[in-house]
């Protein structure tokens, strides 16, 4: 056991420098002799000791964040989990998931392993759930990593940290910005799964003409009719679930392909990702 006299100011100190309980502190300090650097790695490994033992629960909560670079050219969406909702609203949890976002933007991480190995105040992320984990008593972990370019990206967060949206216009026009939050919202409550129907994939679409084949047969039309009424079915298909031929959430006299021409002629939707918590 330690003799080394451990102040409330040693301990507080420690706190600020971790974030970690004022008992974890004191502890932390008093089983490596009041020593600095010893009681943030013994405070890290009981963090991973927390991690290790929690892998097996659940952490469907958590928090979608969605940003933009300065420039407006590049967007990201992460997604950072814990197991209660009481967590996930809690600020510092919001502000460590703002971290890892920014983080995304300025480092650029290819993928969801590489988002892991970038670094939040010289601290791998990978790193910094795990001490989160410590910190906090629950299992967190970023599950979801998403990133959309273009000459105009705007991102959206809908339903307190619920649901975040990246949507790329075609140009930086004027309102696009505006127009840009509207598509997005769109996407939000529409939830399309392509941008236009070139970008619904064979199977898709091959699915969804055998079910209007069964159908139409059981409905007992002619079988000479089934092809040209299956055709049709498939353009609503179409109309329902691709972004640019749906009707306008905010105006549905015209579709969103529509609505962008009005902000400026040829304005189009180039890429869009749509991530919500616990999907």
């Amino acid at each position: 056991m330690s003799t080394v006299q451990i102040s409330a100011s040693d301990v507080n100190k420690l706190r600020q420098q971790t974030g970690a309980g004022m008992m974890d502190c004191k502890k932390a300090l008093t089983e490596t002799n009041g020593d600095f650097e010893a009681a943030v790695d013994f405070l890290r490994k009981k963090g991973a000791k927390v991690a290790a033992s929690r892998q097996d629960r659940d952490s469907n909560e958590g928090v979608v964040i969605a940003r933009t670079s300065a420039d407006g050219k590049t967007g990201v969406i992460i997604e950072l989990n814990c197991e209660t909702d009481f967590v996930a609203k809690n600020a510092d949890f919001i502000a460590f998931a703002n971290s890892i976002a920014d983080a995304a933007v300025e480092q650029n991480p290819a993928n969801l392993e590489a988002l892991n190995q970038a670094t939040v105040n010289g601290t791998a992320i990978a790193e910094a759930c795990i001490e989160q984990t410590g910190k906090i008593g629950e299992k967190i972990g970023v599950s979801k990593y998403e990133v959309v370019t273009g000459d105009k990206v705007v991102a959206y967060i809908h339903g307190n940290y619920r649901l975040g949206v990246l949507v790329a216009l075609s140009a930086d026009a004027a309102g696009a910005e505006e127009a840009g939050k509207d598509v997005a919202m769109q996407i939000a409550a529409m939830n399309p799964i392509a941008i236009d129907k070139d970008g619904v994939d064979a199977s898709t679409i091959e699915r969804e003409l055998e079910i209007a084949k069964d159908v139409i047969r059981q409905e007992g039309k002619p079988e000479e009719m089934v092809e040209k009424i299956a055709a049709g079915k498939l353009n609503k298909f179409y109309k329902d679930s691709t972004l640019l031929n749906q009707e306008f959430v905010k105006d549905s006299s015209k579709t969103v392909a529509q609505f962008l021409a009005t902000v400026e002629k040829g304005l189009t939707v180039t890429a869009f990702k749509r991530v919500a918590l616990g999907a």
